[in-house]
């Protein structure tokens, strides 16, 4: 059988290492790329080199910016009293698209799962103690994935910030079991955020 090219090949193989990427689209991808202008596929390349080398943490949330702090943390009309537990950068655009929360957050930059040897070491756990003890946090959301890893992380920092005191709360019900956050509809995310409850 004779199939692709060598560095087609690889393009295609590399294609598919991304989330949700298949064998086929990452064909398509490919053959797409193939089918592309020089200046087209320069582009795009400089555009991937541009974004991995400008794109950071931000030194207080861990959200995705240019500019550090990034422009949530340093926006004055927001509710510094108030943060956002969230997983992954991505979940924070989905609760900004939402417009209903006017806190920070927090990326803890993945979920407990001890079968693969994540713990609370490997997460940016610390570093939200610090900021509950620095800048007067009076109520923590906890966001988290639906999921086992979600809630079984929902637990632990629940139990956590309530010894130093904290209010705790978590995105109410409506939420697929299972499901991510960055694909949740706005309405849906919009109305567990306002109908979070204590933990």
């Amino acid at each position: 059988m004779i199939g692709f090219p060598a560095s087609l090949e690889r393009l295609v193989h590399l294609f598919a290492r991304f989330p949700g990427i298949g064998r086929k689209s990452a064909t398509r991808m490919a053959l797409k790329l193939l089918a592309s202008s020089e200046a087209e596929c320069a582009e795009l390349a400089a555009a991937i080199v541009d974004a991995r080398t400008r794109t950071i943490g931000c030194s207080i949330c861990g959200g995705l910016t240019e500019d550090d702090p990034c422009s949530i943390c340093t926006d004055a009309r927001r509710d510094s009293t108030v943060v956002c537990v969230v997983e992954r950068p991505s979940d924070i655009l989905a609760l900004e698209r939402t417009g209903r929360f006017r806190g920070r957050y927090h990326v803890l930059g993945g979920l407990l799962s001890p079968l693969d040897g994540i713990g609370p070491e490997n997460l940016r756990i610390e570093h939200l103690l610090r900021r509950l003890a620095e800048e007067g946090i009076g109520e923590t959301i906890l966001a988290l994935n639906p999921t086992a890893e979600g809630e079984a992380t929902a637990l632990y920092l629940a139990r956590l910030l309530a010894q130093r005191g904290a209010k705790v709360t978590k995105l109410a019900s409506g939420l697929p079991v299972g499901g991510d956050l960055d694909l949740a509809d706005e309405l849906t995310l919009g109305t567990a955020l306002d109908e979070r409850r204590a933990i």
